[in-house]
């Protein structure tokens, strides 16, 4: 999962491909922004 604002890689996650078609986009902690940010789903 990458963070909206600055763009760092924080979490990693595994989807169920068949049942989720769309991207994940979750609101996560950013130790570097320090607050809860809309992460969304990137391949790396």
């Amino acid at each position: 999962m990458k963070c909206a604002d600055c763009a760092r890689f924080n979490y990693y996650t595994t989807k169920n491909k068949k049942s989720v078609e769309r991207k994940l986009e979750l609101k996560k902690y950013c130790k570097w922004c320090r607050k809860h940010i809309v992460h969304n789903e990137h391949k790396k």
